[in-house]
């Protein structure tokens, strides 16, 4: 894994197009992932350590706003990935513009609103309920986890297996959860479906 992950680093790692389409499969289904355990995590706590609180919008447990920002952190860091400040800075300010504008877009638009940080705890710098000063921090330092330790962690997940076998299962498990995603955001209001969001409350599961 180390050494992965130092060939990574200095771009001596050449990738087939079965590996790379395999990788990046991987860092989206990972980044929507990792997003739904932080907030998971993190709405337990803001809600008192009482209660745990379903989040997201779909069956499966991803957030489509994690693997947007996992991919658009792997692009602008690709040139500056040997320096963590550069991808710490990067990392917070993309994501700082990313959040802000699809939440204030969202929210203006079309008047959706599924985040706002004036009703969190540890909000400070809070601009419009869209952004604050622990939310783009903790996106920086997850810049760092995704560069040094997710990435090298699915490239050495692809030198293990074969690369034709390791990108057909990727794009597997990625498209049962980009069709979670497409049956929530679209196929369940056009046909009038129940949305998972729907089914997990008539369960008793609860939402923020």
């Amino acid at each position: 894994m180390k050494k992965v992950r130092e060939e990574y680093l200095n771009d001596k790692i050449n990738y087939d197009k079965k590996q790379l389409i395999g990788i990046v499969s991987l860092i989206i289904i990972f980044s929507g992932l990792f997003g739904y355990v932080y907030e998971f995590i993190f709405y337990y706590f803001n809600g008192g350590m009482k209660t745990f609180y379903m989040q997201g919008g779909n069956f499966l447990p991803w957030i489509n706003i994690y693997a947007i920002g996992g991919i658009i952190i792997l692009i602008l860091t690709s040139k500056y990935k040997k320096s963590p400040f550069n991808v710490f800075f990067i990392s917070l300010i993309s994501s700082l513009l990313l959040e802000f504008t699809s939440g204030y877009i969202l929210n203006h638009l079309f008047g959706l609103r599924f985040w706002n940080y004036n009703n969190e705890i540890l909000n400070f710098g809070n601009v419009g309920g869209y952004i604050c000063f622990r939310s783009v921090t903790f996106f920086g330092i997850s810049g760092l986890l995704l560069i040094y330790f997710i990435i090298p962690f699915c490239i050495y997940l692809s030198k293990k297996f074969n690369h034709k076998k390791f990108m057909i299962l990727c794009l597997i498990i990625l498209s049962i959860v980009l069709l979670d995603e497409v049956y929530n955001l679209l196929i369940c209001k056009l046909f009038d479906l129940p949305s998972a969001i729907k089914i997990y409350k008539s369960l008793g599961f609860k939402y923020v």
